[in-house]
């Protein structure tokens, strides 16, 4: 798939940062949608199915965080990379954004060159999305005791409990279940879910790990404190 054919949303309340986004974006090749606020980006990406969307986080009517989170409830866009683009940098602010479902954080202001190569990188991810699971076996869908993952609708069953996962939540428990009790090091989960081209921030992996727990519960995997994570039955 060339540049071209890469569809993107931008979403931010301020014009001139809209504007001037969109313009190198487009520059590129890319075709850019827009919105001002979290209300506008979830139907703005039910409609036109971007390929990326890069989400200001402080907003009104709803905020980036919240607008994430609802877009991530949609299974059309289960595939789509979501990038926080702000000038918030604290760590609690990209916790919050990766809890919510977030591929990637940027702070601004960043140069025109910086967020292309960034953008790039982020939607190599998109031509994987289709196998976000290749590194497991060939099957549609993966059962282990009473947990049942189904790599078509990336949604797990546990029990009678069913459950939609964001992306890189499927993707990071997918990776753990692929050999239960096998220890994966925080730099293996890093280089297959997200790519050794993406930049993501330290407690990440933390993050998609705890939401993980809070939805199949804590006894299911397990840290190595300094190395990593398995996966026990």
């Amino acid at each position: 798939m060339s540049d071209n054919k890469f569809k993107i949303l931008l979403v931010d309340d301020e014009i001139d940062i809209l504007e001037f986004i969109s313009y190198n974006l487009e520059k590129e090749g890319y075709t850019v949608f827009t919105a001002q606020n979290g209300v506008e980006a979830i139907k703005e990406a039910e409609k036109n199915q971007p390929h990326l969307i890069i989400l200001d986080v402080m907003m009104p009517e709803m905020d980036g965080i919240a607008a994430c989170e609802e877009i991530r409830k949609i299974p059309s866009l289960n595939n789509t990379v979501i990038a926080f683009l702000t000038a918030r940098g604290e760590d609690y602010s990209q916790i919050a954004g990766f809890e919510a479902g977030a591929d990637d954080y940027i702070t601004k202001p960043v140069r025109p060159k910086v967020l292309i190569s960034r953008v790039k990188a982020l939607l190599k991810r998109t031509g994987e999305a289709a196998s976000p699971v290749a590194y497991s076996d060939d099957a549609s869908t993966v059962s282990i005791g009473n947990l049942v993952i189904d790599k078509e609708r990336y949604l797990i069953r546990m029990g009678d409990k069913e459950m939609v996962l964001p992306r890189k939540e499927f993707e990071l428990l997918s990776l753990l279940v692929s050999k239960p009790g096998k220890v994966f090091t925080r730099e293996e989960i890093y280089s297959t879910v997200w790519g050794e081209n993406v930049v993501v921030g330290d407690r990440t992996i933390d993050v998609h790990i705890r939401k993980l727990r809070e939805k199949i519960g804590n006894e299911h995997i397990k840290t190595l404190k300094g190395i990593g994570y398995k996966f026990v039955e």
